[in-house]
């Protein structure tokens, strides 16, 4: 039989609910607090993450001890805004060395393996072009001073023998250069691989070629080009020498690699470096006779 309650035990009973209801009030209203600032805290987050500046991708051509082709970026960093002003695409004349050069077999090309950019081939025009090769700081006899003298040497070769194609000379002043070429170590981009948790160390790089994109000082402008080449102190001279045959020509327009081991732009080191071969020329001279929005006037 059920309970019967009297007025006065009921408005008792509902005035100890009203009071519950009103002490969890405070609780309630302070987790609604916790979770509006941290709703905030997360906008905020998520709005200012994307401002932190990125590092521009560097296209380059690497050359490894390895035995893999080296990898390149596709796609360069611009310093010039794509723009209607940019030039169109043209075709320069061919340098007198090159329109001359032929071969008596018909040994082939690896044009199909160049790679091009946002405007076009990697082609000079202005010739000759000026080399910035680093020099050692002093003169003296120590053997830190010889091995830097060997190194230069052996680029100076490089020089001499791709000079045969393309009028290249080399001057002091880096500020005026085309091509700057420096002894020194290429950086190592350490990786972390999220789905090991082990750090990614890439293999020795004995030399890197990059490039980048400017406006001349002229009147009007001319869209031009520069590149810097890396080149190892620890090499021996042949194989300074070899590598610097390869980098060079990668800095002469080459952007990309040969797939057979007799040549000079094959993609790897090998036993037996060859010198610049037939292919390599036949290969360059095609890359020249393409359009390109390299070294020509801005439009107004």
């Amino acid at each position: 039989m059920a309970q019967k309650r009297s007025v006065r035990d009921l408005l008792v009973f509902d005035a100890v609910r009203v009071r519950r209801a009103r002490s969890a009030l405070p609780s309630a209203r302070a987790r609604l607090i916790k979770l509006l600032v941290l709703a905030i805290a997360f906008c905020s987050l998520t709005f200012l993450l994307p401002q932190f500046p990125t590092l521009p991708i560097s296209p380059s051509h690497q050359r490894t001890l390895s035995p893999s082709p080296p990898s390149s970026s596709p796609s360069p960093h611009l310093h010039i805004s794509q723009s209607p002003s940019l030039p169109s695409p043209k075709i320069h004349p061919l340098p007198q060395s090159l329109a001359q050069w032929q071969t008596k077999n018909d040994v082939g090309d690896y044009f199909s393996q160049i790679q091009t950019t946002s405007v076009g081939y990697l082609v000079w025009s202005r010739f000759p072009l000026k080399i910035y090769l680093e020099q050692p700081n002093s003169l003296d006899n120590s053997a830190s001073n010889l091995r830097f003298q060997q190194w230069v040497t052996a680029i100076r070769e490089a020089i001499k023998e791709w000079n045969n194609y393309l009028p290249l000379v080399e001057i002091e002043d880096p500020e005026l250069a085309d091509i700057i070429i420096t002894r020194s170590q290429v950086d190592r981009e350490i990786q972390l691989d999220p789905e090991t948790g082990l750090y990614k160390i890439p293999r020795a790089i004995t030399a890197q070629t990059t490039y980048e994109f400017y406006l001349s000082s002229d009147t009007p402008p001319i869209l031009g080009h520069r590149i810097k080449v890396q080149i190892s102190p620890d090499l021996g001279k042949n194989a300074t020498l070899t590598t610097a045959r390869h980098e060079l020509g990668h800095a002469l327009g080459i952007w990309g690699h040969s797939d057979r081991e007799t040549d000079a732009l094959y993609f790897s080191q090998v036993s037996d470096p060859p010198p610049i071969s037939p292919r390599d020329i036949n290969t360059l001279k095609q890359i020249y006779q393409q359009p390109t929005r390299l070294g020509w006037e801005i439009n107004n």
